[in-house]
């Protein structure tokens, strides 16, 4: 077999042809190098690993590793990609005019992210598309924004998140402006498929000198601050915010944020951020954070305690690097230890703010029809909210791309969304975006700082536990393990499955001598669900990854499941108490030792070779 003047033979004939396809169709000169030296090594075990698989749509788009192969971020997969997207919007919306609503593309400040969507402009372009390319990097939330008040047909973010700086990723947003879901991901994935022959111009970047390209930024920029000022109410940026001398320390955690958050702190009468200059512009080596991922909690924020330390500020804002979650930490006036709040705590926190604000907005209005969204595996204290105080909560599967496509329907039947939020600290608190905004969220929960501290001296932390007191304590536990090996997460799921002795199904009971009764399990992956009279579940299954919800009997609930995006095996747990039960030491404690057995007897770290999270 010969290829680009390289004679080979892997021993493989499917092996052999797939390394002359990308040696013919890859233009860009390191990737294609990159494979014509394993070729030269001999490589076949690496090269069957990149070429052989190929990196599928999953949670609303691609991610994964920059590198050569056909299971990897590079040009050549970006490129297949966008025609498969391309060809798809086309055929959803095969006429002329509809297809001039174009789309938006966006990136973030990781390496190759402006060239990804630039060479997905291309595409679109020579199909007579025209393209919404942001001229310069930008928060995620920019680009569902755009979608929405452009009315284009889809957008893509091109972003990792918070992913090693190693990774890159391809988010797409469908008309509704919201994540995509089925059937779009895998007829996407489809034409894709039937679409991976490049086409020549889809390497020519001349294309960007098309009139059908346009910069959306500073219209886009404008308006999202507009209406950001208009979702806060006015009395509490000119009572509160204004008259406030409440400063914050704020970290974009060497991502795009920070010129997003300064002028959203303008916009809604706030005193300046003071930023960790070390991390406050994007770089992709993300060179001071072993993760660049604000839920890990204080090992993620070095540096903003110590300047929070050194500037006498009380309150820690986060954002991640493609600003689209929040975190949050305090300090204690009296310890002076910091605390950093949960994705949950924050979910309790702004979940009540929304409707404070929504009743200093709309004094006359009723709240029937309002709804809080969270997913499946967030605490249950916004359905306790809502029901105390006469709202409406929808539970979603895991991921804003069902929260947002659930706040569609919502305002579609002529209801009101105030909130939807998940535990990996990502709050949409309007649905002016209809997915999470970490921008939006650090201007709201700054504005409730100074609103707490002007009317009742309250922190966050008095707050929160005011909440618990009236609609009762939820005690969460959320952390994970890393596992490598998929092989190795199917098999710990398929034993979790078969482990009861009796019944051959899922256990019955975990801790020594059974001392934590099971009374319910729903698994997403099969579909089943012990609660139901039919033994079916009522949220959507998806046999592509692994969920399982434990219910016991003294009220816990545990849910473990695979991450979308990462080697991760998450596992999430709740203990919720009544209002006004105040024994709360007890509750931790027995919530702690039941993760401890569920950790130990389900998922076997030790046996499985699991790494748990580094605290």
């Amino acid at each position: 077999m010969e290829a680009s003047g390289i004679v080979f033979d892997s021993g493989s004939a499917e092996l052999n042809a797939k390394i002359v396809e990308w040696l013919q169709w890859d233009k860009n000169e390191n990737s294609s190098n990159e494979i014509k030296s394993l070729v030269k090594a001999q490589q076949w075990k690496i090269l069957s690993g990149r070429l052989l698989k190929r990196l599928a749509f999953g949670t609303a788009g691609l991610r994964g590793v920059m590198q050569a192969g056909f299971n990897a971020m590079n040009d050549l997969v970006v490129i297949q990609s966008a025609q498969g997207l391309c060809q798809y919007i086309r055929e959803c919306y095969p006429s002329e005019a509809d297809q001039q609503r174009g789309i938006v593309l966006g990136f973030d400040g990781r390496h190759n992210s402006r060239r990804f969507a630039e060479l997905s402009a291309c595409v679109f372009l020579t199909a007579g598309i025209p393209v919404q390319l942001y001229s310069r990097t930008v928060a995620t939330p920019f680009v569902p924004f755009a979608v929405q008040e452009l009315k284009c047909l889809a957008g893509v973010m091109v972003t990792a998140s918070h992913n090693p700086k190693e990774d890159n990723g391809y988010k797409v947003y469908w008309t509704n402006s919201a994540q995509i879901i089925s059937p779009h991901d895998k007829n996407i994935q489809a034409h894709i498929l039937r679409n991976l022959v490049p086409l020549e111009s889809s390497w020519n970047l001349d294309l960007l000198k098309s009139e059908k390209l346009k910069d959306p930024f500073d219209d886009m920029f404008k308006l999202y601050f507009e209406k950001l000022e208009n979702n806060i109410p006015k009395s509490f940026i000119a009572d509160y915010n204004r008259k406030s001398a409440q400063r914050f320390v704020y970290t974009a955690m060497h991502g795009v944020g920070f010129p997003f958050v300064e002028r959203g702190f303008e916009i809604a009468g706030l005193q300046p951020v003071t930023a960790v200059k070390e991390q406050r512009d994007p770089d992709p080596e993300f060179p001071t954070v072993k993760f660049p991922n604000p839920e890990e909690g204080k090992s993620s924020l070095v540096l903003s305690i110590k300047l929070a330390n050194e500037t006498g500020c009380d309150v820690i804002l986060a954002n991640d690097p493609d600003a689209d979650r929040l975190a949050c930490a305090e300090k204690d006036a009296s310890t002076g230890e910091w605390r950093v709040f949960t994705g949950n705590e924050l979910g309790a926190l702004l979940g009540w703010w929304s409707i404070r604000c929504y009743r200093e907005q709309y004094p006359d209005a009723s709240l029937a029809d309002c709804y809080l969204l969270a997913s499946t595996v967030s605490s249950k204290m916004c359905r306790s909210i809502a029901k105390i105080d006469g709202l409406n909560f929808e539970e979603t599967l895991t991921g804003f791309k069902w929260m947002g496509n659930k706040s569609v329907e919502l305002m579609k039947e002529g209801k009101t969304v105030l909130f939807a939020y998940e535990e990996a600290i990502g709050f949409m608190c309007t649905p002016t975006v209809l997915d999470k905004d970490g921008v939006s969220a650090a201007c709201q929960l700054a504005t409730m700082v100074c609103y707490l501290k002007a009317t009742s001296n309250q922190s966050l932390a008095d707050k929160l536990n005011e909440l618990y007191d009236i609609y009762g304590y939820h005690c969460t536990i959320t952390s994970y393990h890393f596992c490598y090996e998929p092989v190795t997460i199917e098999r710990i799921f398929n034993r979790i499955r078969t482990m009861d002795c009796e019944t051959g199904g899922h256990p019955k009971a975990v801790g020594a001598g059974g001392k934590y009764a099971i009374e319910s399990v729903r698994d997403l992956t099969t579909g089943y669900d012990s609660a139901q009279p039919d033994g079916k579940a009522l949220l959507p299954s998806s046999k592509s990854s692994q969920m399982i919800t434990f219910s016991f009997e003294n009220g816990a609930v545990i849910t473990l499941r695979t991450s979308g995006t990462e080697p991760k095996i998450k596992y999430y747990a709740e203990m919720c108490a009544k209002p006004g039960q105040r024994d709360w030491n007890a509750s931790r404690s027995t919530l702690r030792d039941m993760v401890n057995c569920i950790v130990e007897e389900l998922l076997e770290p030790t046996k499985n070779n699991l790494t748990p999270r580094s605290e």
